[in-house]
């Protein structure tokens, strides 16, 4: 009766070990957010994404993880193993934000998924409060090449 959320959440542990271990090549890209520049992972494979901040135990300041989607969607983060609080901010294929989550935090194995409002084809993760402290909102724009 209960075999099928046993067998979910094994499963679950399979491939939170396969990507602990599993060494992926790092990209990185400068974002910049009006005077602020942030050095981003670049997420652009679905086991990137799938990862992303997990497993590391801080963010340094003005570092980040940008998620980049092949196409407009509404792409959803999870805070599954994650050590501490970010900001989430989803850009259109503009470069404009469309939407923002404040201080999401972490959570264990079953977690809530963000979401956002607008369809979106990237999505910057940055350290709790960073959209505060920098005015980033709706609508602003950001720079960056891949």
């Amino acid at each position: 009766m209960r075999y099928d959320l046993i067998i979910f959440v094994v499963g679950i542990v399979i491939v939170l070990i396969i990507l602990y271990f599993w060494k992926i090549p790092k990209k990185y890209t400068d974002v910049k957010i009006g005077n602020v520049t942030i050095k981003a992972e670049i997420a652009d494979t679905r086991l990137k994404r799938i990862k992303g901040l997990m497993f590391k135990k801080n963010l340094p300041k003005n570092e980040g993880m940008l998620f980049v989607f092949n196409q407009d969607g509404f792409h959803g983060i999870w805070m599954m193993n994650m050590s501490f609080p970010i900001d989430i901010i989803w850009i259109d294929n503009e470069k404009k934000v469309v939407d923002v989550v404040k201080d999401a935090q972490s959570c264990g194995l079953l977690c809530s998924t963000y979401k956002p409002r607008e369809k979106a084809r990237y999505v910057l993760e940055v350290n709790a409060n960073f959209t505060e402290k920098n005015r980033v909102k709706i609508g602003s724009t950001l720079e960056f090449n891949l």
